[in-house]
Order: C-alpha cells, then structure tokens, then sequence
C-alpha cells in the first residue's frame, strides 16, 4: 500500500521519472535529415558535414555588415574595409577559433586561392572578388610581467601564427600602457607621469617630470597592487589590454578589431560589467566604434567587433577538436576566485549546462538596453561614455565613509574624478571588508591619461543647463545638494508630525 502511495521505483517501475532527452525530436541531423548528428546546440542535432557551414554562416551574420565603411542597403554588393584587419588573440580557445575561422573565410592559402579563382565571376579584377582586407596583422598581449611566476607565451602564440602564413605578428606587453616609448609609436605626445591618491575619492592628481627612474613594470605593479579589491585587478586588465589593442589598431591602419569573445564569455563580460557599475556602457561589450584622441592626420574609427558572439562554448570546443587546433591557454590571475567576474563565470557556465538556451537570452537582452540620457564626454581612464553626474548620483546612494572624522584638508591639485566614469571610478576607489590595508604610495596612471585630460575640458559642475533640459524632457530627475536649517527641515516633513 505505501509502496502505491508513495511511488517507490523499486517496487513500482512506472514511477520512475523519464530522462529528459538530448535532443528533442530525433537523433538525426536538422540540417541534412540524413546523417546522425555529431553534436547537440541548444537540443538541435547536427552532423559534423552541417555544422561547417552553419558555424562559418553565423559569423558572417555579425561581422559582414559592419565591414564596409557605410552600409549600402539589406542587400550587399561587394565587402571592401577602408582599412587593415587586427585580430586580437589571447591564447584561449575563442580566439583560437577566431583565427582559423578568419583564416579559412577571408585569407586562404596560396592552393586555396588558385581554386576559387577558376570559379570567379566576373573575373578577378571584379569589385566583389577583392580581398577584404589588404592585410591582416594578429596582436597578442602578454601579461605575465603584472604578477610573479606567470609563463610567458609570447613565442607559444608567435609559433601558433606561423602556421597562417597569411598573418603578421605583432606581440605586445602589459606594461606598454605605462611606457613612453610605446606611446610615442602610436602617435602620443610626450607627457608626464600622472599618479593620484586612491586613499581619496577625488583622486586628487600629482605629476612627476619625465625622467622618473621607475620602469613600466614598476608603474604597472604599482598601479595593480594600489587596487582596493580583488575584483577590481582582472578589470583593470580587461581595460589596459582592450586600449592597448586599440591603439596598436590605430598604428597599422586597421578598420576593424576582431576578438574572440564566445557567446559565453561574452555573457559573463556583460553580467560582471553592470554588476561592477559598467550598464551605462554595456552594449560597447559587444560592439563599439572607437576614435583615437592623439595628434596627427584625420584618425580613422577603429571598429571592434565579436564575430563569435552567437557560437557558445560547446561549439568552439567541437571546432577546436575536428580541426585539431592547438590551443595554447592561459593562466589564471592570483585572487582571481575571490572577484565577481569568477562567479559571475561560474554562474553563467553552469546556466549553459543545465538550460542551454538562456545563455544567448542574457547576450541578447543585454544588447538592447541603452541609457536614458546621452553622454557627457569619454572617461579618461577606458575611453568609453562618460555618464552624467556620476559624483553627485554616487554621493546620494552610497556610504563615503564609516568615521565621523573631518574631511581632508582642500588640495589645488585638479581632481581626476570628475572625469572618471562611474565603473572606473568604483574599480579605483571602492573598498569591500577584506580589503588590504593602502600605503601612502600613489596610483600611476598610463600614459594616455594625459593627452585626455587636456582634450575633456570637462567643468567642475557635472551637470550644465543644456544637460538639465535634455533631462527635464526626458522625464528625469534633477538632484540638488544644500545645507538647510532645522526649522526648515521641519517645515519639509510638518504634515507627518503629531500635535504635541
């Protein structure tokens, strides 16, 4: 009678729950309907024969419309870059992907391109069977100098490019975002070091003259060890390498920067971006036009771009592994576990495996949030949007300080936030319960710092009238900050008091 009740398999085989499939309707591929599929996306089969093209067309679907330099209509003519072609690759299996990917659909070989020459229409000298792009050049930035006992893999990644002779190779350094020399081969202007005090959240600045005896390495450990949480490292990181493959874009005369951000990662960038105050910017996560700010011709925008930002973990590794791609791998940061970016990882890795398709659910809703008022300049720091009134908004909703103790004593030195975006100004100045004790050692900044200060001519107040009446129709609301008595704060709240 229990038994009946309360469904024990043991006795009763009906009451065991059925497996959830794989795959939803058959074991054979979607595609094709002939072949047994090879692998599973999203509870869809298909054979290794289909799933070729299908991962070659969904790069295309979100990299072919952005290569011209203005669109002409739904339907293309012909592809042709105004520029170059920078792959940015970090040794991990997206842009290992990435490289081959391109290679095959845009660069073949010398055998490769005798055959689609038979098959041309229109001849070669034809518009539509141009290259692309001229040249492609594949940039990797090493970061094992930031942190003690990290292998360098410059030569590892140097060996993987040799084996696509239609690439250059150009290897960079963490540490070039705090060396002169380097900024002077992009086209910067000699500057001073900057540094500011990250004990003081108006991170006040100092300049030091140009013959200061540390080296890069020195003002790049610095400047990561003056971080107040663990959280804030891998994020500063993201942010020196993404400006230094910008840049470097910049040099060569490239058009387009291409990463390779997997659909999962590129999730993960997205959640731990708002979470760490980055939602005004989060649709630059996928995509984003960047303009260099340094001296010299008219610049040219700089288009980065995500082409594997619909193709998920599973899928890279199956193309990793029918192609017998070398990936090289990275090392994992020191305190990297204790940030929100290796949670946020752990969340999103296992929301694919249990419910696949709510993964590109998170990528796609994130790509159409947008801010509800326009931007006031670019940050300094990341070169990205600069939200309105972001100190005034901060010093509402926060907690500045546990102490009752006075403020510090008035400085004339200019204060770096003002310029600041909220994300970079809460990586420099945040502080959580665990965080280490600060030395009185000051923070370096790189050394594009100061050619953006001199170009933000931003004013004290945050907030101007223009920005006022583009707020007030929009429906959004304008804080003021003033000291008021007591009789008149409670005049404010007099219809809530009881009669004495």
């Amino acid at each position: 009678m229990a038994s009946e009740s309360c469904g024990n398999p043991a006795t009763d085989t009906d009451a065991t729950m059925p497996r959830r499939p794989k795959f939803d309707r058959s074991k054979f591929c979607v595609k094709c309907k002939e072949n047994t599929g090879n692998i599973v996306i999203r509870h869809a089969v298909y054979c290794k024969n289909c799933f070729m093209p299908l991962l070659t067309g969904k790069i295309r679907r979100n990299l072919e419309p952005f290569i011209n330099e203005k669109g002409d209509g739904s339907r293309r003519r012909y592809l042709k870059a105004s520029g170059n072609l920078l792959i940015g690759i970090s040794g991990g299996l997206g842009s290992t992907v990435l490289l081959d990917l391109i290679s095959r659909m845009y660069f073949p070989s010398q055998m490769e391109s005798q055959k689609r020459t038979e098959l041309l229409k229109g001849g070669t000298a034809h518009p539509r069977n141009e290259m692309v792009w001229q040249k492609a050049v594949v940039c990797y930035v090493e970061v094992c100098s930031a942190f003690p006992n990290m292998k360098d893999r410059t030569e590892d990644v140097r060996t993987l490019v040799k084996t696509y002779e239609q690439f250059e190779f150009t290897p960079l350094r963490l540490e070039d975002a705090f060396d002169r020399k380097w900024w002077a081969e992009v086209g910067g202007k000699p500057s001073p070091d900057l540094f500011v005090d990250p004990t003081n959240e108006a991170l006040f600045l100092t300049q030091h003259d140009e013959d200061s005896s540390s080296s890069p390495v020195e003002r790049l450990r610095s400047y990561l060890s003056a971080l107040p949480t663990p959280t804030a490292i891998p994020s500063a990181i993201r942010m020196l390498v993404r400006l230094l493959l910008l840049y470097t874009a910049q040099s060569t005369n490239s058009s387009h920067l291409l990463l390779g951000a997997n659909l999962t990662s590129l999730s993960i960038s997205l959640i731990s971006s708002i979470s760490q105050g980055g939602g005004f910017t989060v649709k630059e996560e996928a995509q984003e036009e960047w303009t260099p700010k340094v001296a010299g011709n008219t610049p040219q925008t700089v288009r980065l771009l995500r082409p594997l930002q619909e193709i998920g973990l599973k899928e890279c590794a199956f193309w990793a592994w029918w192609n017998e791609l070398n990936v090289i791998g990275r090392d994992k940061f020191p305190g990297a576990k204790q940030g929100i970016g290796a949670l946020t990882r752990d969340f999103i890795v296992g929301l694919e495996r249990d419910y696949p398709s709510t993964v590109s659910t998170v990528a796609r809703t994130c790509g159409k949030l947008a801010p509800k008022a326009g931007a006031n300049g670019t940050c300094v720091l990341c070169d990205r949007s600069l939200q309105i009134g972001v100190q005034e908004w901060k010093a509402r909703i926060s907690i500045r300080s546990l102490s009752n103790s006075a403020p510090p004593p008035k400085t004339m030195n200019a204060a770096l936030s003002d310029t600041l975006c909220y994300s970079c100004h809460t990586t420099l100045t945040s502080r959580s319960s665990k965080v280490r004790s600060l030395s009185n050692n000051l923070l370096p900044l790189p050394v594009w710092v100061h050619s953006y200060l001199k170009r933000s001519g931003l004013p004290e107040d945050s907030v101007d009238i223009a920005v006022q009446e583009e707020l007030k129709e929009s429906g959004g609301e304008i804080w003021e900050r003033r000291k008021i008595d007591r009789s008149e704060m409670k005049g404010a709240i007099s219809e809530f008091l009881l009669e004495e």
